[in-house]
């Protein structure tokens, strides 16, 4: 009356069992690992996106009025050209920046550069709050005490559109499309089912603790992106697609970006010729963190991915 209920089929295969009990375990230590990366990658995005919008608005406002109390004739308007209006910004890591659109003032025929020392003398003289206040090649930038910090790149309105300084700051540039390249962008995103923002907001995270430089600016991170996620075919997780940007920035940074959008004329000026000094060293750090990842992927480990992390 024995029964049989315990006994293997005649086909039984004691490696192939092993193999599939293997395989189920592997299957279940990668759910994990993906499960807590994706917590740790969610975690960092919900930090990001708690900024102050309404500070960033009252500043830019009192930015406005305080450049504008001083022009007689005309009008100005800000327009923004940068990661607040493409949503990847990040608090304390990207820069806030807005074109100064001037349309039929008094600074309207001056250069660029003698407009940027207008807006430097009135900020100086009436912007409160602030740690400095310092002119570039290009822009004015802003830091306030708290750390936020705010580019303000003059611009002319002309009949046939919006002009801004040319890269050595000496005279204005063609007509730019400012909010072309975003429109771009927002296409790029909702292809990828809105994936692409949160991954620009955490490279942008990672390339601010590298070595100053080699920190790309944020438009040239996005420009990269767009390019970048032309080919990504897999599956679209904020993980996947941070290591998919990084594996093909390292070798897109050597050359120049071609911005075909009209937003502006300068993407990646900042690091000169193809396969110059600066590109390669850009490129050795991205690709530094593109073998990071591939490891910690190829391995299942968490503390890898933190080690990527680093400090945010």
């Amino acid at each position: 009356m024995g029964g049989s209920g315990g006994s293997f089929p005649s086909n039984y295969d004691p490696k192939q069992l092993d193999k599939e009990i293997s395989s189920s375990l592997d299957a279940t230590k990668k759910a994990e690992f993906e499960s807590k990366v994706s917590a740790i990658l969610n975690d960092l995005l919900i930090q990001f996106n708690q900024r102050d919008s309404e500070k960033i608005r009252q500043r830019l406002e009192e930015i406005k009025k305080n450049i504008e109390a001083d022009i007689d004739e005309g009008s100005l308007y800000l327009n923004f050209g940068g990661s607040v209006k493409k949503h990847t910004y990040v608090d304390g890591l990207s820069d806030i920046d807005s074109l100064v659109v001037l349309n039929d003032t008094q600074l309207a025929d001056k250069t660029p550069k003698q407009v940027q020392a207008f807006f430097l003398e009135k900020l100086t003289e009436k912007l409160k709050n602030v740690k400095s206040i310092i002119g570039g090649d290009l822009a004015v930038t802003v830091e306030f005490k708290d750390g936020m910090t705010i580019q303000l790149l003059p611009a002319i309105k002309t009949k046939a559109g919006i002009k801004i300084p040319t890269s050595n700051g000496a005279d204005w540039s063609n007509i730019i499309n400012p909010g072309k390249f975003a429109d771009k962008l927002t296409r790029t995103n909702t292809a990828l089912y809105g994936k692409v923002v949160p991954a620009i907001k955490l490279i942008k995270a990672i390339n601010s603790q590298f070595p100053e430089k080699r920190q790309m600016t944020g438009y040239h991170i996005e420009s990269l992106a767009i390019e970048a996620f032309k080919s990504f075919a897999g599956e679209p997780t904020t993980k996947n697609m941070v290591a998919h940007f990084f594996d093909k920035a390292k070798d897109f940074v050597k050359s120049p970006v071609k911005d075909r959008t009209g937003q502006s004329i300068h993407v990646d000026d900042y690091l000169g010729a193809r396969n110059s000094d600066y590109r390669k060293g850009i490129s050795f750090q991205l690709e530094i963190i593109s073998r990071k990842i591939k490891e910690a992927n190829r391995t299942g480990s968490v503390d890898l991915w933190n080690g990527i992390l680093g400090e945010l």
